[in-house]
């Protein structure tokens, strides 16, 4: 007489483990939107970083781009003395004589103040610096006006152009109103919008050159000379220019280049988009740990289904992916949440500051494995420990 076969469990279907798992998370709604919640603002937190990063970086590429990495300053240092150093008045000249130069124009200091009205204590000028501008300044550095007209090299007459820092220091939003400079009333015919590449400018009042030199006073020295070269030349020109405009003392000169500041910037920005990131990562990992007590919750209630479930035939290995499965599913529901809010601010904030927007698919993929491993992990316990309950344990609770 042969030996009964003990009988083979039956197995379940992927789509099986799924329903299972579903049917579990649907009968504590609000506990289960609770948890998601946790991971959602962690996800979201984390793909609206990564995302805004990396739109402000596509829009200072595009900006880079349109104003151009070509760009040079030149400006007076210091002597051995300690003292300001002065460029020579033919100095603009001397760099155009350099081969792979495209252009070059100017800027100059006066020391006149300029003043709302003559009522004004000498004291008061806001920090805004007088500037001789040459007619060609706004072509060379990117600048564009937001009202008016720009200087022409032949207006002699009492004519300025304000900076958009400069203008809103002295109240002026358009053009028309007079302002006190230098001890007479100079006309406003244009105002600025910010300059990336020339912040310098945005707190100036800019006058014409023959007009600082007629009315000003200006002896015709500049004091910043901007310098266009061709994009594979940049680096052999910054090496002569301090030489080129000071042969005498060349140490007394500063070459910079504009564009690097901005780099520089996005670097600096990289470092607090780290914390930002750190942030996000602990509220995934608060998170987490709501999923798990959901779970753990979740086996104490139903000790008397896992009972059943067992006494019917369902082994532990069924019962763990059951639950394991549930964990899964939260942790999913609640990262795709994330991944959608963290889309929608990305994509909010690039078009409030006219950004282009871009989020990484690294960033999307990476928010969606955190999801599965945070799932995983929270879930890892509670399904243990439900598959270690015994059947008529689990009945009598």
């Amino acid at each position: 007489m042969s030996a009964p076969t003990r009988p083979v469990p039956a197995r379940l279907a992927p789509d099986d483990v799924v329903r299972v798992g579903a049917a579990g998370l649907r009968t504590r709604p609000l506990r289960i939107v609770l948890s998601a919640l946790g991971i959602a603002i962690g996800i979201a937190a984390m793909l609206a970083v990564v995302g805004i990063s990396a739109s402000s970086r596509a829009e200072l590429d595009r900006t880079l781009r349109a104003l151009g990495t070509n760009l040079l300053t030149v400006a007076p240092g210091n002597t051995l003395a300690g003292a300001q150093a002065k460029l020579p008045p033919e100095s603009t000249a001397m760099v155009r004589r350099i081969g792979p130069v495209q252009s070059v124009t100017a800027t100059g200091r006066l020391a006149a103040k300029v003043y709302r009205n003559e009522h004004i204590p000498a004291g008061q000028n806001g920090s805004i610096s007088v500037l001789a501008a040459r007619a060609d300044l706004l072509e060379h550095v990117g600048a564009r006006l937001t009202a008016g007209r720009w200087l022409t090299e032949g207006a002699d007459g009492p004519t300025v152009v304000l900076g958009a820092g400069a203008a809103l220091r002295l109240g002026i939003d358009s053009p028309g109103p007079r302002v006190w400079l230098g001890g007479r009333w100079f006309s406003v015919v244009g105002i600025l919008a910010p300059i990336p590449l020339a912040p310098e400018l945005d707190s100036a009042a800019l006058v014409g050159w023959p007009a600082a030199q007629r009315l000003l006073d200006f002896d015709g020295s500049p004091t910043t000379i901007y310098t266009r070269t061709t994009d594979a030349s940049v680096e052999q020109v910054r090496a002569v220019l301090a030489a080129t405009v000071n042969p005498q003392a060349p140490n007394e000169v500063k070459v910079s280049r504009p564009s690097d500041a901005l780099s520089a910037a996005r670097v600096a920005g990289n470092t607090l988009n780290g914390m930002l990131l750190g942030l996000g990562a602990v509220a995934l990992i608060v998170g987490g740990v709501g999923v798990a007590n959901t779970m753990v919750i979740s086996v104490l209630e139903r000790r008397a289904e896992i009972g059943l479930r067992r006494a019917l035939g369902a082994t532990r290995g069924q019962i763990r992916l059951q639950f394991l499965c549930e964990s899964l599913l939260l942790a999913t529901l609640g990262g795709g949440a994330g991944v959608l809010f963290g889309s929608i601010a990305t994509a909010g904030y690039a078009w409030y500051r006219t950004w282009p927007a871009v989020i990484p698919g690294w960033a999307l993929m990476g928010g969606l494995a955190a999801t599965i491993t945070v799932g995983a992990v929270a879930g890892l316990y509670p399904a243990a420990a439900a598959a270690r309950l015994a059947p008529t344990e689990a009945l009598t609770h």
